[in-house]
């Protein structure tokens, strides 16, 4: 179903897209609960994402200059002997002079395509309220942090924008439009809370909370708030074309009781439920394509994203997961750059990807570039080893589904083409094979009778038998040289299913 066949002209959901909805809806408890005006981004959407798998996660912003902790977070979680209020102040101040000068949108895009990445996502405003776009919404109240007027809220006009400093250019613009052109999919990053701009102050991260700010106490500033809310939303998914994915984040403070634990208390503490619900609306209807994260948003969300964690058996009884879903993970010890950080290896994101492919989920790396705007040699890589693998092994990766069981043991994970007709079966542990030093004994795949097994990077045959029990297929003996092997680490029999 095409994007403009999901809207009539009036902007509700058409016949067609209100029965595909309710198809998702029985497959995907999360989607259940939304108006019934409201569709979800549909199934060619969720295809689309589900062929690529592979994508990377970029927080840069000004924490990126400090490097001294998981994105903005220390503003609210100060390291131990920092005075708060003047770290504060001055992290405020870094955008007058920041200058990333070596930023180069084809650059990190190019990376990208060699690390056989297929999409990615990047902050466009994280819980710091920095705008890393050409945001025309302004910032009407700010809390002072130090000198005279120290822990008051002041009267402003400021847009805290990457457009007011020296570098002055649109970051998210360079990089829709790079990674556009290399056929990349598109994906923004939004975090719903804001600690710069005071009318936010409801979120119990922020250091500015106050309980006695209410509708009631400030009418003016949560209508400030959520048309400022509304507006960043609108320009991100009006002014940047075509975009795969929008990465909401946080949420404004709800009820959960009052849900019964389907998320729609998101909003109820300060009444804010029903104008959150009109703002995706409205993005919907602008982006109908756009798969949502569900955080903030519950249950207008497409999918959900495991943070640092890899579920353990979505595909069994009671264990699976109520939407589509991606896996994001770090890199290094944090999303963002780290002064000093230690990266994990290439193997570590293969093993993932495989795991995560076979479990029937998308996987995100997260990685921050430096102050400057260019890759740690050590990022650049390690992805680049990621590409090196993938040109051997992607077949098994993208655009596959899994097969009936993800796994057998821990040594051996599959995936299948979307027609069942190929199994590829990536052998995970290249020192200790499943069957002995010179077979591979397999008990979940029948090969098709006649049908020749190979290993992607390969032109070799391998001798096989099979009986009732399992398939053996036979190494030989210049298959012990690492050398001789098509990559290094995950090797992947490709299997000519049989019934």
């Amino acid at each position: 179903m095409t994007a403009a066949a999901r809207f009539d002209a009036s902007g509700r959901p058409t016949p067609e897209a209100l029965a595909e909805e309710r198809k998702l809806q029985a497959l995907f408890p999360g989607c259940r609960g939304v108006d019934p005006d409201y569709v979800h981004a549909g199934r060619d959407a969720l295809e689309r994402w589900w062929d690529w798998k592979f994508g990377l996660r970029i927080h840069w912003s000004l924490y990126s200059i400090t490097g001294n902790g998981p994105e903005s977070w220390p503003l609210t979680n100060p390291p131990e002997g920092i005075n708060a209020a003047e770290l504060r102040a001055q992290y405020e101040e870094l955008h007058k002079w920041w200058n990333p000068s070596r930023f180069d949108a084809d650059a990190w895009c190019d990376l990208m395509v060699r690390a056989g990445l297929k999409y990615f996502t990047f902050t466009t405003k994280h819980h710091d309220g920095f705008s890393m776009y050409d945001t025309k919404t302004r910032v009407k109240k700010r809390l002072v942090h130090t000198g005279p007027q120290a822990g008051r809220i002041v009267d402003c006009d400021l847009r805290y924008s990457i457009l007011d400093g020296p570098f002055g250019r649109d970051i998210v613009r360079e990089l829709t439009d790079a990674g556009r052109r290399r056929g990349l999919g598109i994906g923004l990053y939004f975090s719903h809370i804001d600690w710069f701009d005071a009318d936010f102050r409801i979120d119990v991260w922020n250091y500015q909370q106050d309980p006695a700010y209410t509708q009631e106490s400030d009418p003016a500033g949560f209508e400030r708030m959520i048309a400022r809310h509304r507006a960043q939303l609108v320009e991100l998914c009006s002014n940047y074309g075509k975009l795969d994915l929008l990465s909401l984040d946080m949420g404004f403070p709800g009820d959960e009781e009052l849900s019964g634990g389907l998320g729609l208390g998101v909003g109820t503490t300060h009444g804010v439920r029903d104008d959150l619900v009109a703002t995706i609306k409205a993005v919907r209807r602008l982006q109908p394509e756009m798969l949502i994260r569900r955080r903030g948003i519950d249950p207008y969300g497409d999918y959900c994203t495991p943070e640092r964690v890899v579920p353990e058996d979505p595909q069994a009884p009671g264990g699976g997961l109520a939407l589509p879903w991606q896996v994001i993970y770090p890199g290094g010890r944090h999303f963002s750059y780290q002064w000093g950080d230690e990266y994990k290896p290439a193997s570590w994101i293969v093993g993932n990807l495989v795991d995560i492919t076979a479990k029937g989920g998308c996987f995100q790396v997260g990685y921050g570039p430096g102050p400057d705007g260019t890759w740690d040699a050590s990022v650049v890589g390690t992805l680049e080893a990621v590409g090196d693998w993938l040109r051997v092994n992607g077949e098994g990766i993208y655009a596959t589904r899994p097969h009936r069981v993800y796994k057998e043991g821990e040594d051996i994970r599959f995936t299948a083409t979307k027609d069942g007709a190929y199994v590829y079966a990536f052998l995970m542990n290249p020192s200790a094979w499943p069957g002995g030093p010179d077979r591979v004994q397999i008990e979940s795949v029948r090969a098709k009778p006649g049908s020749a097994i190979t290993m992607l990077g390969l032109d070799h045959r391998f001798d096989y038998e099979q009986d009732e029990k399992c398939l053996v297929v036979h190494l030989p003996d210049w298959f012990e040289d690492p050398k001789n092997r098509p990559c290094d680490g995950v090797c992947t029999l490709k299997i000519a299913q049989g019934e």
